[in-house]
């Protein structure tokens, strides 16, 4: 299951990739096609509106480079583990989670898994905790039920 978490996730961020750099293209293309006329005040707006979109789209995109790096060091390295930590596939009665980058929740195989960072409040709570191992999250209990 972890290679179709993966596969998926990466799948997800190639695509964001994608989409973050056609986004670039287009507020580049668009600051290029502005011209200046009478109204400088105007032509100086709409080029400083454009140089904001493309550092926007420029943080999504590095944002979506480095996912993509902590996916392929998961996935050079998949091993069963016996303790929460990044590349970890861990049951809980919560339900299930894949640590690994923050993209939220996945259905695979008809079966949700939340894809979560290390950093993520609930990812905190349960690191390197072990199978069998209970931890309060938002004043519940949750147990870890299994770890692979």
């Amino acid at each position: 299951m972890k290679e179709q978490i993966i596969s998926k996730v990466k799948e997800m961020l190639t695509q964001n990739i994608g989409d973050a750099k056609q986004a670039i293209a287009n507020a580049q293309a668009s600051a290029n096609e502005s011209t200046k006329s009478s109204a400088g005040d105007k032509y100086e707006t709409s080029r400083a509106m454009g140089q904001l979109d493309i550092e926007m789209y420029t943080r999504q995109l590095h944002d979506a480079e480095s996912k993509l790096a902590v996916m392929q060091n998961i996935e050079g390295n998949l091993r069963e583990r016996n303790e929460v930590n990044l590349g970890a596939l861990v049951k809980t009665t919560l339900g299930t989670f894949f640590i690994s980058v923050g993209v939220g929740k996945l259905d695979i195989d008809k079966q949700p898994i939340m894809v979560i960072s290390p950093q993520s409040p609930i990812g905190q709570v349960i690191h390197e905790k072990q199978a069998g191992a209970s931890v309060m999250f938002r004043e519940k209990e949750i147990k870890i039920i299994e770890i692979s």
